[in-house]
């Protein structure tokens, strides 16, 4: 599909044929169209801890960028370094804005003629209208590949050998993401189960501090406050939009933010939700809030955990509260002070 015919549009894929397998409950936003879990949170967590299992993730936007020019087009547009990037090497990569906030979170990887990159559901419209408009005379092709290739998500420890008919692999230290055409995920699903739903993957992503677009990002968000330097900036390149940002906070090193984990009081019923207060424990609910939870998940063997992004400058040892129901939360740094 040539760049000159892709489509902009973010139609949603149709749900997920894997909802109509035993104990399947719908994923509520942004998750929608992917089953949430198939009836025990805590066995599908533990199945992915040890290596089993699947991950059905094809709500996810998938976008290809091909033609010779490819790499080093992508380089001058991506915070990560990818203009030598070899064949099957998974990594990833942020587009920011002109003030360095973080537009796109790609995970991506090249198989020797194509790059294969996935994104937020419903992103993939905003991303390819973004390339797009940067492709001058540079000989690429851009494809929405959304609505024929899902993407599936195997743990580290899986199946050894890829299965035959998949598009490309991204493998990384937690697991390896599969693109294989749409109308094969029922085939798929009945050779490589058990299906594991969405929340077991991200009980598994909070505890592993990875951050999430859209979830530990907001419209200001700029990669130090997450984490995000090293694994999707690369610091020794230039010549991207918001680099001037990065540049600049990196040298003073003081981000208006930090991403911290915390463990969250096992005794309470209600996980906090995205957005709600965080605040200083000693100043109680009427205290001013100094940050927001991002993600909150039950874990089977933590309990209940949550990632957040509070104020640079709060005490890492200060006991925090969360959430209308005042939860006691204690915080482990992500990044530091």
């Amino acid at each position: 599909m040539s760049s000159s015919s892709s489509s902009n549009s973010a139609a949603a894929p149709a749900p997920s044929p894997l909802l109509s397998l035993p104990g399947a409950v719908a994923a509520e936003a942004p998750d929608e169209g992917v089953a949430a879990h198939y009836g025990d949170l805590f066995k599908e967590q533990r199945a992915l801890a040890d290596g089993t299992g699947f991950v059905d993730l094809s709500h996810r936007g998938v976008v290809t960028v091909s033609g010779q020019d490819r790499l080093s087009w992508l380089h001058l547009l991506l915070t990560q370094h990818v203009e030598q990037l070899p064949p099957g090497q998974a990594t990833e990569a942020l587009i920011l804005s002109a003030n360095g906030h973080i537009e796109q979170a790609l995970q991506l990887v090249d198989d020797g003629a194509t790059v294969w990159m996935h994104t937020e559901p419903g992103k993939q419209g905003e991303l390819i209208s973004y390339l797009e408009s940067m492709r001058f005379f540079y000989r690429v092709e851009i494809a929405d590949r959304t609505p024929d290739v899902a993407v599936v998500h195997l743990p580290a420890g899986s199946i050894a050998e890829v299965p035959a008919g998949v598009l490309a692999v991204r493998e990384t230290s937690y697991g390896r993401d599969l693109f294989l055409p749409r109308g094969e995920l029922r085939d798929f699903a009945a050779s490589h189960g058990p299906a594991v739903g969405v929340l077991a993957y991200e009980a598994l992503r909070v505890e592993e501090r990875r951050p999430r677009l859209g979830m530990e990002t907001d419209h200001r968000t700029i990669p130090h406050e997450v984490g995000w330097i090293g694994s999707a900036v690369h610091l020794e390149k230039g010549c991207y939009r918001g680099q001037e940002t990065v540049a600049r906070v990196h040298n003073l090193g003081k981000p208006p933010r930090r991403l911290v984990f915390l463990h969250l009081d096992g005794s309470e019923v209600r996980l906090p939700v995205h957005g709600d207060a965080v605040r200083l424990a000693a100043a109680g609910l009427e205290g001013r809030q100094i940050g927001f939870v991002t993600t909150s998940a039950r874990h089977h063997e933590l309990g209940p955990i949550a990632l957040a992004l509070v104020k640079r400058n709060v005490d890492p040892d200060a006991q925090l509260i969360v959430g209308p129901d005042a939860t006691a939360a204690a915080q482990e740094i992500v990044v530091t002070p």
